[in-house]
């Protein structure tokens, strides 16, 4: 169920978070790339949002700072727990795939692949 905050008739609530209303953009997408320095044009650029909706996301950072930035940092723990959950239930099966040959007619691009992870230092499986 969506969550129309009275103030802010452009931020609900979904289970994702506070999201842009009419989008799955959520308020921590748009305090992401500020983050990384983008500017509100280059948001507008990259995100399927309006400058309207980008503004109001904008407003409500703005006026809301420190719940915010507090809510946050729990959706990126809980997310962080759950992609831990996932890594250590299928790193067994993830393994079992790493050994499989490469299917007929992709051994070249299997042996570029392979001498690119090693290259970069990345676990080469056989």
């Amino acid at each position: 169920m969506d969550l129309v905050l009275n103030e802010h008739p452009f931020i609900i609530r979904t289970e994702g978070g506070l999201t842009i209303a009419g989008t799955r953009i959520t308020i921590y997408d748009v305090m992401d790339h500020l983050a990384a320095g983008w500017t509100p044009k280059l948001i507008l650029n990259w995100l399927p949002v309006t400058e309207k909706q980008l503004n109001a996301a904008l407003s409500y950072i703005n006026a809301n700072r420190t719940e915010v930035e507090a809510e946050y940092k729990t959706v990126l723990q809980a997310t962080q727990e759950m992609r831990e959950y996932w890594e250590d239930k299928n790193r067994e099966r993830l393994a079992q795939i790493a050994k499989l040959p490469p299917k007929p007619g992709h051994e070249e691009i299997h042996a570029k692949l392979q001498a690119w992870k090693a290259k970069l230092g990345i676990s080469v499986c056989s």
